[in-house]
């Protein structure tokens, strides 16, 4: 099976654009949940909504890989796994290192995930020496002295990073000079690396404050139509006391009548 390190994907060579390739993930997800339920063929309107996306932007994406669908069929489900899977190249087998074997690096060496969707760990590596040896999903985990040998070894054109952020750029730094081109980071600090060396950061907190962000938004926005409710209750209950306070009752022979105006009193009872 060929190698990370001696295939590239195509997209950008085909260029596509960035924002169609970040989706292409999501449609694959989708028709992989199809496929495992033996679903033939899916309409652009069904694949869009269980991406999360509109059709129209659906069906710009999937032009730029020359698939357009039939007419009163849709798309064949199994032939976009394979057509997507091969644009991201995921047809190939692509070694993948983690450094950082802490609670996060664990949890992501455990991940089940990697192996059906074309990535293979190849190595776990960790700085600190009573780790070495350990076990870790069923791998021993290896020494940073030994990763340059490793990516090497192994062909790794991708690197996970799962330090901490104090120890991220020097990780990153030798995995470019040992051939990595591509790095996953879960560290959080942004890492500076040299061009053609692509970098995907991940960054659990910041998803969680922009997910404060909108909490907040939604709270704000809960107490504001709160008050505003209130305050039309507030004007309701206002009109009723005014009515029931300044307005008399009628008189023999005459209407009720409001006794205050501009110039003060008005008379008592009106002409009927």
């Amino acid at each position: 099976m060929a190698t990370g390190r001696t295939h590239r994907p195509a997209t950008r060579s085909r260029g596509i654009p960035e924002a169609t390739v970040a989706r292409l993930p999501l449609y694959l997800r989708a028709l992989t949940a199809l496929s495992e339920r033996s679903v033939p063929t899916v309409s652009s309107e069904e694949l869009a909504t269980a991406a999360g996306v509109n059709s129209a932007k659906l069906r710009k994406d999937f032009s730029y890989l020359g698939s357009y669908g039939t007419r009163g069929v849709g798309y064949d489900v199994e032939y976009l796994v394979y057509q997507i899977s091969r644009e991201l190249g995921l047809t190939q087998d692509w070694p993948v290192v983690i450094v950082g074997i802490g609670n996060l690096g664990a949890a992501l060496a455990n991940y089940g995930g990697f192996a059906s969707r074309g990535f293979r760990v190849a190595a776990l590596i960790d700085a600190d020496p009573a780790m070495a040896g350990k076990p870790v999903a069923g791998m021993p985990v290896q020494h940073t002295d030994e990763l340059e040998k490793i990516i090497t070894d192994n062909g790794v054109s991708i690197g996970v990073i799962a330090t901490p952020a104090g120890a991220a750029q020097q990780v990153c730094e030798r995995l470019v000079a040992a051939g990595v081109t591509s790095i996953l980071n879960f560290a959080p600090t942004v890492l500076s690396v040299p061009d053609g060396v692509d970098v995907r950061k991940v960054d659990l907190s910041i998803e969680l404050q922009i997910l404060a962000f909108h909490e907040q938004r939604k709270a704000g926005e809960g107490a504001a139509a709160e008050a505003a409710s209130a305050a039309e209750r507030g004007g309701a209950a206002d009109a009723v006391d005014m009515s029931a306070t300044d307005v008399d009752a009628p008189e023999a022979g005459g209407a009720a009548v409001n006794r205050k105006g501009p110039d003060g009193d008005v008379p008592a009872v009106m002409p009927a």
